[in-house]
């Protein structure tokens, strides 16, 4: 007799199916979202089996999950956690741990990152005592370039923690290279661009350490969620400790004894034989993922690649649709890299006829779902204000983003009918501003 859990799922299944019919496209009327997560089938009845069997906590899914992310990206120990945020904390506070000795990052060091950005890429910096130091981006990549990295370079230089932005990665080889000339940690904020290669190799396997993020928006959702990869197994170890209380023992919840030394340990002023699962080595917090999470992860990540495909050849589209269009500066691919977008980023050349605020609001009156690349400029927002920092060069195309660059959406659930509405509508209101073509945008 078929036992009754299949019996749920597969009324799970059929609801999914009757609850998520083909919707037609209706132009000017259906939302045509900047990003989102897409769900099938297969994601429903995972969610739901694991809720069935009550795995509320981190677990087997977990696990399993943990291990093929470690595959896929090519490192040798993924850890996840509740955000790519928590997951960025995590990376940069593994870095000033005690058991780093010497190589630990102390309060005042200095690690490089960019100006135009998202907030949680920077804050681990401050949150940890120390200076972030800024430097601009290039305007068709937004991203980081190898001179500004190595012109931001200083004696209390320690590390460069960059994110790639939108799924365009930043010269990543180089600063690699950088890091390594100059004794530097090197972490990859690969939140937006899970499945982007340069120079043939994953981005996030080039670090020390490299963060991935599963909020609904990204390649991959967990609904929240991250994840922190690195061959480094001591880096792993610090990672999994900070995430896990701070504790020191690397036993799984629910397991005992692993080492065969849980009671014999001897460690800080404790006495001999102090419980392991109740030794605390780092001032850590609790930052880990569920079951429930990572159930849906797994089939998430068998569909990747279809992910990743869909994003490449929606991006395409929006490229090759707007060639030409005046006064827009479009987005380039960084020099011998190939993306896994996450958006499509648009830049209102300042002398144009219009604004990036009269085409936004434009493409938002016919249900066109634009964002802003992030933060724009981080060192012009009041949380800011008055934190320890130091600015290399000029941030000028970091304001340009401020004030005049958006983007538009390339994740899997749009259709060609979806961007070629996005591409004329986009052609029609340039057309009616009259503008004029422009050339000798900044780069």
């Amino acid at each position: 007799m078929t036992n009754r859990k299949e019996l749920v799922l597969e009324e799970v299944r059929k609801y999914h199916q009757e609850e998520s019919p083909e919707r037609e496209f209706i132009p000017g009327t259906t939302e045509i979202w900047p990003s989102g997560a897409v769900l099938d089938e297969a994601d429903r009845t995972a969610l739901v089996e694991a809720a069935l069997e009550m795995r509320i906590a981190a677990g087997r899914s977990c696990r399993q999950f943990e291990s093929a992310f470690a595959r896929r990206l090519g490192r040798r120990k993924a850890h996840l956690t509740n955000s790519g945020s928590s997951a960025n904390l995590l990376a940069v506070s593994a870095l000033t741990s005690h058991l780093l000795q010497d190589q630990r990052l102390r309060p005042g060091d200095e690690v490089i990152t960019v100006a135009a950005g998202f907030p949680t890429t920077v804050n681990p910096i401050l949150q940890n005592g120390l200076v972030p130091v800024f430097v601009d981006v290039d305007l068709t990549t937004c991203n980081a370039t190898t001179d500004r990295v190595a012109a931001a370079i200083g004696p209390r230089t320690r590390a460069i923690v960059i994110a790639h932005a939108l799924g365009n990665p930043f010269p990543v080889t180089e600063i690699s290279q950088l890091a390594e000339e100059h004794n530097l940690f090197l972490i990859e904020d690969n939140c937006d661009a899970v499945g982007s290669l340069y120079d043939g190799k994953l981005t996030g396997s080039f670090g020390d350490l490299s963060t991935v993020s599963f909020y609904p928006a990204h390649h991959l959702t967990m609904g929240e969620g991250g994840c922190v990869l690195t061959s480094n197994l001591a880096l792993a170890r610090i990672v999994e400790s900070l995430r896990d209380w701070g504790r020191d023992c690397w036993c799984e919840p629910g397991e005992n004894d692993k080492c065969l030394k849980r009671f014999t340990y001897q460690m800080g002023t404790l006495p001999t034989g102090y419980d392991h699962k109740y030794i605390f080595s780092h001032v850590g917090y609790n930052l880990k993922a569920t079951d429930i999470q990572a159930a849906l992860g797994l089939t998430q990540l068998a569909r990747l690649d279809n992910f990743i495909d869909a994003r490449k050849r929606n991006w395409r589209r929006l490229r090759e649709g707007l060639d030409g269009v005046p006064g827009l500066l479009l987005p380039e691919a960084t020099p011998r890299s190939e993306p896994s977008w996450f958006g499509f980023v648009l830049t209102v050349d300042p002398r144009a006829s219009f604004t990036r605020a009269d085409l936004v609001a434009f493409l938002e009156n016919r249900k066109i779902g634009t964002r802003r690349l992030f933060a724009g400029n981080l060192t012009r927002h009041p949380a800011y204000a008055g934190q320890p920092h130091r600015v290399v060069g000029e941030l000028t195309n970091s304001d340009i983003i401020t004030e005049h660059t958006f983007w538009i959406g390339v994740y899997p659930g749009l259709t060609d009918e979806m961007l070629d509405y996005v591409i004329s509508s986009i052609k029609e209101f340039v057309a009616a501003s009259g503008a004029a073509h422009l050339s000798g945008a900044a780069r």
